[in-house]
């Protein structure tokens, strides 16, 4: 089990607290923040975007790969479902990410397809497309 702790500062400024290392999150100057650091859907993105090069680093290695550099670049935005065709929800908004995936290294043809597929079981990936619950409590 991972506890992350955050607490809110001043304006829309927040603390992290992940074991021992504190990060700052912040909502752009025009979102009403002061841009002192990502903002949520950043961190999220940039969640998914390291467990995704671990994984392929973990990967590659155990493989015996020639996998030098993985590069991850990632988009979040929202489409109406109405207009998306491989969506199973029809009613509302879906958030859409898209991975760019970028590998550098001297690798074969067959190792990167693989290594694409591989992209699909990083833990966060397999959260976010897995069923998720948010349990609350006020204390």
């Amino acid at each position: 089990m991972v506890t992350i702790t955050v607490r809110s500062l001043d304006g829309l400024k927040n603390q992290i607290q992940a074991g021992a290392h504190t990060i700052i999150a912040d909502e752009p100057v025009n979102a009403g923040g002061e841009d002192e650091g990502p903002d949520p859907y950043s961190l999220l993105l940039s969640a998914l975007g390291a467990c995704t090069s671990m994984t392929l680093h973990l990967y590659a290695r155990q493989k015996g790969w020639p996998l030098e550099e993985v590069e991850v670049i990632l988009t979040h935005s929202k489409e109406y479902a109405q207009d998306c065709q491989d969506c199973e929800t029809k009613v509302g908004r879906v958030d859409e990410i898209r991975r760019r995936i970028q590998l550098k290294g001297n690798l074969s043809q067959e190792q990167r397809q693989r290594l694409i597929e591989i992209a699909a079981k990083c833990p966060v990936h397999k959260t976010l497309m897995g069923e998720i619950k948010v349990r609350d409590t006020l204390v």
